[in-house]
């Protein structure tokens, strides 16, 4: 027997298993996205997910427990944002205090003010109380405007539309997809848009005491009234003598709700209430700040939930 002849057709016959096992003892390679995205906020995220699905590995700076005026810009933050394609926040002063030493520290290039690798949302939509005068004694005031935008859904899909075309500048080989998921995503949430709008009808004219100024794009939207602050001025913790006053002004004017958002300490909510009996609501605030609003769609349906159950 040709003994070279028989030893190719054995290394022939156990190639297919030999090489299976070679496979199933290397490791795993991970799945790498086009694009690494960090958003400042989980809401931002989260659109970003909605147009982006697998083309992007998306992760957010803050959670719905935190507040997104006062987070640090700790060492893992900081290789985050070195690594990033994309910046996606606020804007308007919301990240003032982190923002600028996060993209600072990172050495990145692509993400710094004004190139693409930076998009602030607030600056596609219209914002609301901006100030007339700039003054620190009248608490955390934004010179911009008020930046919690996300309240209102119909910035949402202003902002979703040019983020769309952000990352398909980023990512050209996946621009179709973008711009398909976008369109797509925009339909449903017009639609959600105008079921919210049927649903929330008898909340029209609601009174509200606020924890902070944040609510006032939802406030606009459907037509809700704020009638009082915890905080005595923006940023500024509740203080007994504050609760104290609010407490005897519902005594004759009282509020329908005492709403505070779910990274707010409820204390101060909870004593008021105790003491006004009118209910202490917490809603969600963004994405993640409650079991129901896991996403964008989430967020809406679970915060129009908790207000419709206020009493009337």
């Amino acid at each position: 027997m040709d003994m070279g002849n028989a030893m190719k057709r054995l290394i022939s016959s156990m190639w297919p298993a030999a090489m299976s096992l070679l496979l199933m003892a290397l490791p795993a390679l991970p799945a790498t996205a086009a694009l690494k995205v960090l958003a400042c906020e989980p809401e931002w995220a989260a659109l970003v997910r909605e147009l982006a699905a697998d083309n992007a590995s998306v992760s957010s700076a803050t959670t719905a427990l935190q507040d997104a005026h006062h987070i640090e810009a700790r060492p893992s933050l900081i290789a985050r944002a070195r690594n990033a394609d994309l910046v996606v926040c606020t804007g308007s002063e919301l990240e003032v205090g982190w923002l600028p030493p996060l993209l600072r520290q990172s050495g990145n290039a692509r993400i710094q003010p004004g190139k693409p690798g930076y998009l602030e949302a607030s600056q596609l939509v219209a914002r609301l109380e901006i100030p007339k005068v700039l003054d620190r004694s009248l608490g955390d005031i934004h010179p911009a405007g008020n930046p919690h935008i996300h309240l209102d859904p119909r910035n949402i899909a202003k902002i979703a539309q040019v983020l769309s075309e952000r990352l398909a500048y980023l990512d050209p080989a996946n621009a179709d997809t973008y711009r398909a998921r976008t369109t797509a995503f925009l339909a449903r949430w017009d639609a959600a848009i105008r079921r919210w709008e049927t649903e929330a009808a008898p909340l029209k004219g609601l009174t509200m005491v606020v924890y902070h100024k944040n609510m006032s794009y939802l406030n606009a939207w459907l037509g809700l009234r704020e009638v009082g602050s915890l905080e005595p001025k923006p940023g500024m913790p509740p203080t007994t003598a504050h609760l104290a006053e609010l407490v005897a002004r519902m005594q004759t004017a009282p509020a329908k709700a005492i709403v505070y958002a779910a990274y707010n300490n409820p204390q101060a909510a909870e004593f008021m209430s105790e003491r006004t009996k009118i209910p202490a609501v917490m809603l969600p605030f963004t994405v993640g700040g409650s079991d129901r609003a896991k996403d964008l769609f989430g967020l809406f349906d679970d915060t129009l939930a908790r207000l419709l159950a206020v009493p009337k």
